[in-house]
């Protein structure tokens, strides 16, 4: 029982919509489905710890910070003085009342370094004393409604806290709160975006396309140097990528023959993949929103390697990379799967989440909501630990940030 948990995350962003730190959701395994909170944190005590101390700083590299829930036991305990404060925000959640003890508490803990954040913040006598000590204060949008957010907001102005909006689902809630003037946001509408309306894909995403299906056709060497010649963002941003650490290739490379012969036909369009995310970023999609889908895909990867390799590892890579195309490039999944030769197993993870390849693709996603209700379920149907899901995860988010993505 001590080792049954899930770990999940959501990504906390700045008013650039580049990520600082996720929220580590977190729950036992599906017998335990309470919602006894107490109960729940102190079962979940020594996982959380035992996952965090592990993750060490190889995983949040540079400032990226760990958020945590902690509950009145899990304050008490002594298991907090095993993390890692500079990297590990503890949010006191609503439940929690300030006695003397837990502000004395919370005291200590900022001096250790540890930063405090205050769950689902209302202005009560039982929470307001924690503002002397706080760094972040969470107001749920949804809970508080925006009319309050904004009085809120106005009132904890007085205090030197860093303002974070929750579970903003819409564009119109994160330019409200933006626009109220607070400081960090996280929710739906950043990790599970809406597919709006559809837009032209431009040349260098006609580009890379077409590089794909060549690639596909095992096109001849020269063809593909000549595709690569003619985009030159495109060709300098792959040489970038595979002479980058995330890489490990021991020898730098000058040419595009030379770069598709060391890398050959499997690697370079897994790295074209890369190259057809990223490059959003440059049509103004959220650095966010870009990194999700990169984590996704190294996510679904991982996800599948006990049971599945090869191609199909790539595939599964794909199946990642690019489920959230259809809101970098603000156009139906149908319609980008048109213009791309893929594999019908992959086409229908995409589409609709089935076939080999869609059950990774839905825990991966799973992993990213709050409640996390799917994860038992779809990880005893994938053959998946805890264990290995919370690896996993680990290792996908210490891989996108060496990257640099």
């Amino acid at each position: 029982m001590q080792n049954n948990a899930f770990i999940g995350r959501q990504p906390i962003l700045n008013r650039q919509q580049q990520i600082i730190g996720y929220e580590l959701l977190f729950r036992l395994d599906q017998n335990s489905l309470t919602a006894d909170f107490s109960s729940d944190m102190q079962a979940g005590t020594n996982i959380l710890v035992n996952t965090l101390s592990n993750m060490g700083a190889d995983w949040l590299v540079g400032s990226k910070m760990a958020f945590v829930n902690v509950a009145t036991s899990m304050l008490e305990s002594n298991f907090l003085e095993l993390l890692h404060p500079q990297r590990v925000v503890l949010e006191i959640v609503e439940s929690v009342n300030a006695t003397p003890e837990l502000l004395a508490r919370a005291k200590e803990l900022r001096a250790q370094g540890f930063g405090i954040a205050l769950d689902d913040f209302t202005y009560t006598p039982q929470t307001a004393p924690f503002l002397e000590f706080a760094n972040y204060v969470k107001l749920d949008i949804q809970q508080l409604g925006l009319d309050n957010v904004k009085t809120l907001s106005k009132e904890l102005r007085k205090f030197p806290v860093l303002q974070v909006a929750e579970k903003v689902e819409t564009k119109e809630e994160f330019k409200f709160c933006l626009d109220v003037g607070l400081d960090c946001f996280q929710g739906y509408y950043f990790a599970h975006p809406e597919t709006l309306s559809a837009k032209v894909i431009n040349p260098a995403y006609a580009n890379i396309l077409g590089l794909l299906n060549m690639l596909r056709n095992n096109a001849e060497i020269s063809d593909i140097e000549n595709a690569l010649k003619r985009d030159v963002a495109l060709s300098f941003k792959l040489l970038r990528y595979i002479n980058s650490a995330g890489f490990g290739l021991s020898c730098e490379i000058h040419s595009f023959r030379h770069a598709v012969t060391i890398l050959g036909y499997q690697k370079l369009y897994r790295w074209l993949t890369l190259l057809l995310v990223t490059a959003s970023s440059d049509a103004g999609t959220p650095p966010a929103l870009m990194k999700t889908a990169v984590t996704r895909g190294r996510l679904v990867e991982l996800l599948g390697s006990h049971l599945l390799d090869g191609t199909d590892r790539d595939n599964l890579f794909i199946v990642g990379v690019f489920s959230l195309l259809d809101v970098m490039l603000d156009m139906p999944m149908e319609k980008i799967l048109e213009t791309l030769l893929l594999p019908d197993s992959v086409s229908e993870a995409l589409l609709s989440r089935v076939g080999m390849y869609g059950p990774f693709l839905e825990l991966a996603e799973a992993c990213e909501d709050p409640d996390m209700t799917d994860v038992p379920r779809l990880c005893e149907q994938l053959q998946l630990t805890p264990e290995m899901l919370n690896k996993a995860h680990v290792s996908a988010l210490a891989w996108v940030e060496e990257l640099g993505v």
